[in-house]
């Protein structure tokens, strides 16, 4: 298949272990000379906006979009952001309409997406990303591709302890103020909030201790707190019950339900179950929905347990060309309906 080989030599820049095009740098920039050599050879009309995201105009672009991005993190998945590239190539191909975009920097913050939402410059009535899941629902539910809903929010921060540094032999363990015991039950209480909210998830990813001696008692300890939710209702519970107070945070994104009708009718069409969820992570669609453009998510399942970010991140060639088939279906659909967002020439 077409676009499996060109997955292959995506994932081949920067050399192994893992895809290797952190933003920016060389291999990201030779990711982009391969994109707009296919969208020429497909016959699409090329732009390079001032972010350096890169389009492919079909005859008929009509407004729609289609794609994701070509960056990855180190030592990175072969579907993550490529994935959706190389297959709106094929839709856009298949369909002779919309236009295919490659956005800069997705996993630094959806620099691209963000800039091009910020410029002022045209943005697209409707959007559509193909990405693979990165987690583990859809395989568990035995289901090939699912609808999302929305993009969570989070809020990030950090929770300080104090307590009161001694000598680890000669302090009695009755009445010591030990910081990292306090932080330790904070920790496990933080998993047990996110538990009791349907959907929420928080992590604690770091903790530093002070003064950080293998024979004295921590006197004090910082611990790390990504908190995660699919609307705002459910973040500030979470926030509530873990007490954290965030340093950053982005609101929680809902996704057009005009653009998910589309992508489930395909779905239905083709006898594939529809498993409706929320993306836990962020994307490029989540900001030009933010943004009011009509933006709609078709997740690929991840297998091997949902793992992404990692060599081992892995979907078959069944469930991929299912996708394929359901994003260039869903794309002729809305281009023939002509779904929309507000109009945005002004963002």
């Amino acid at each position: 298949m077409r676009l499996l080989e060109r997955l292959d030599r995506l994932y081949a820049l920067g050399g192994g272990p893992g895809a290797n095009r952190p933003h920016p740098s060389s291999a990201e920039d030779e990711a982009f000379v391969l994109a707009e050599q296919w969208m020429r050879e497909a016959g699409l009309r090329v732009e390079v906006d001032g972010a350096g995201n890169q389009l492919g105009h079909a005859p008929v672009a009509s407004g729609l979009w289609v794609g994701s991005h070509l960056d990855s993190v180190p030592h990175g998945g072969r579907f993550d952001g490529a994935l959706g590239v190389v297959a709106a190539l094929e839709a856009v191909e298949r369909t002779g309409a919309g236009t295919v975009v490659a956005f800069r920097g997705e996993e630094v913050g959806c620099v691209g997406s963000r800039a091009r939402c910020s410029s002022g410059l045209e943005l697209p009535s409707v959007f559509l990303e193909l990405h693979v899941e990165q987690g583990p629902v859809l395989e568990r539910a035995g289901a090939p591709l699912g609808v999302v809903t929305g993009i969570v929010g989070y809020a990030r921060g950090e929770l300080v302890f104090e307590g009161q540094a001694g000598h680890a032999g000669t302090t009695p363990m009755e009445g010591r103020e030990d910081a990292l015991a306090a932080a330790a039950e904070a920790v496990l209480r933080i998993r047990a909030a996110a538990l009791g909210i349907p959907g929420a998830v928080a992590t604690v990813g770091r903790i530093e201790v002070e003064p950080g001696g293998v024979n004295v008692v921590p006197g004090r300890a910082r611990i790390s707190v990504d908190a995660r939710a699919p609307d705002r209702p459910r973040l500030d519970r979470l926030l509530e019950a873990i007490g954290l107070e965030p340093d950053t945070a982005t609101e929680p994104v809902e996704l057009s339900a005009a653009v998910r009708v589309a992508l489930a009718d395909e779905l239905r069409e083709r006898a594939l179950p529809v498993v409706e969820l929320a993306s836990g992570a962020g994307h490029d669609a989540g900001i030009l929905a933010a943004a009011g453009v009509a933006s709609g998510m078709l997740f690929v399942r991840s297998q091997n347990g949902g793992v992404s970010h990692s060599p081992d991140e892995l979907s078959s060639d069944e469930d991929v060309a299912l996708a394929v088939e359901v994003l260039t279906g869903a794309l002729a659909r809305i281009a023939g309906s002509q779904v929309s967002g507000p109009s945005r020439t002004d963002a």
